[in-house]
């Protein structure tokens, strides 16, 4: 390590089963005592923390550079633990676990008083998720108390997808990081707010609203679930969030030539600009890089964080996005790229 430079966080494989037992210790050893483990779950990344320890998830605030207004998503191992970190669980809580659990949809529920103010930004409500990862299940069924977990990144960057993402962005800030490969779903959860009758998708997810409505009924969508001035109950409702470094722009194109037309006419350098398309591939004749992700909107919410890291770690000055479809399927990905892309 030269001189003068920080401390890096640990990474610690977990590909063979000594390895795991050994990470899952690890890391359990570090929670106990209040520490900050980034951690990989199906959907991102996430820095985890003792969800009971209010100084613990303090820590989380201080390293990310988190709005204190903006709350942190519980993380637990089974519906029992979920049940400790919330005032109510009603019927239509056990439908939706018994049919999304574990995997990525976060309810959102009355806390119960063992949930610390700063997790929920002081609101009354808290959102609890049982990720499917199982490297995140083994570390909470050996710690015994659920996790507070945001993305493991800076706040409002783009949420890491692997170890090494994390370790670039807060790698000198915490201590461990384990690695449990590429997140497979790629973008954050689904959360869904039971609090209000009909139930509110407040950040919409790879669980999308089709799916949800075939359970319980038909389901508002994310566009109406914020009012002004209310307190947040769900992470990923801030105008400008999984932002890159270079400007993010959405476009959609007839033809290659159209293409040039519309970076000419917003003064974009095809030499600064990395593209990312999926249905309209140019030649990529002039371009910084292109780069070509699958036209399926699973696939597509798998990779697009990764392609918007490497654009970044290539110093991109502008990274033009193809527009997706305006479909149910679509709608998280869509509004990712909306945050990203908002000035």
């Amino acid at each position: 390590m030269d001189a003068g430079s920080k401390p890096q966080a640990e990474v610690l494989p977990t590909h063979t089963p000594a390895l795991f037992a050994a990470a899952i210790a690890r890391a359990a050893e570090l929670l106990r005592t209040g520490e900050l483990v980034a951690l990989p779950t199906e959907t991102v990344y996430g820095l985890a923390t003792n969800a009971l320890d209010a100084r613990a998830v303090a820590r989380i605030f201080v390293a990310k550079g988190r709005p204190a207004h903006n709350p942190i998503i519980v993380h637990v191992a089974g519906v029992g633990m979920a049940r400790r970190c919330v005032a109510d669980w009603p019927l239509l809580a056990d439908k939706l676990a018994k049919e999304f659990w574990p995997g990525a949809l976060t309810m959102v529920l009355p806390r119960s008083l063992e949930i610390p103010d700063i997790v929920t930004a002081g609101g009354s409500t808290v959102g609890v998720r049982w990720p499917s990862h199982p490297v995140t299940q083994a570390v909470i069924r050996a710690c015994g108390f659920p996790l507070a977990v945001p993305s493991a990144n800076l706040s409002g960057r783009i949420s890491p997808t692997n170890a090494q993402h994390v370790l670039e962005s807060l790698g000198d800030k915490i201590g461990l990081i384990l690695d449990g490969g590429q997140s497979q779903v790629g973008i954050e959860s689904t959360v869904l707010d039971l609090t209000v009758a009909p139930p509110r998708v407040l950040r919409p997810g790879i669980i999308h609203s089709e799916s949800l409505n075939v359970v319980i009924g038909e389901v508002p969508g994310a566009e109406c679930g914020v009012w002004p001035g209310a307190l947040l109950r769900s992470p990923g409702l801030l105008p400008r969030h999984y932002a890159p470094k270079g400007k993010l722009i959405l476009l959609a194109w007839r033809d290659e030539s159209d293409l040039h037309r519309q970076l000419s006419a917003r003064n974009l350098q095809p030499a600064m600009t990395h593209l990312i398309a999926h249905r309209l591939i140019p030649s990529g004749k002039g371009f910084g890089r292109v780069s070509v992700i699958p036209d399926d909107a699973k696939e597509f919410a798998r990779v697009i964080y990764a392609e918007l890291h490497r654009s970044d770690e290539e110093g991109a000055r502008f990274i033009v996005v193809e527009a997706v479809p305006e479909t149910a399927e679509w709608q998280a990905i869509n509004d990712r790229l909306r945050r990203a892309a908002a000035a």
